[in-house]
């Protein structure tokens, strides 16, 4: 990935009502979501959304499809994983970086050793 593209994303992602977007469209999985449904969810009008969405579209983290009378938004997950691929890409120098034991459980996250 190049740099201009991961400062992009960032900063499309670098605001609070973007960021809520993408992390909803990230959770509806491959079927994606329509500007109603993420306006009426997110409770955010239509108008702005339809700013946000563009911005994330630009990015490259969302992409847009018609389908019939309506649009349809999916997250860009290869985009998405190549931006924390690119974030983690020299993780801890190279070395595995397994983090101490813990008792609770973590969230499954990018990077696949830390």
């Amino acid at each position: 990935m190049q740099e201009q593209a991961v400062v992009t994303a960032l900063s499309a992602l670098a605001q609070p009502v973007r960021l809520r977007v993408f992390r909803a469209l990230v959770v509806a999985g491959p079927e994606g979501l329509t500007p109603g449904s993420l306006a009426q969810d997110l409770d955010v009008p239509a108008t702005a959304l339809s700013f946000h969405l563009k911005e994330l579209t630009h990015a490259g983290l969302v992409s847009q499809e018609r389908d019939g009378r309506y649009l349809i938004y999916r997250a860009m997950y290869e985009h998405m994983n190549a931006l924390i691929g690119y974030l983690t890409e020299h993780c801890c120098q190279g070395q595995p970086c397994d983090p101490p034991a813990s008792s609770k459980p973590k969230a499954k996250r990018g990077c696949t050793t830390c």
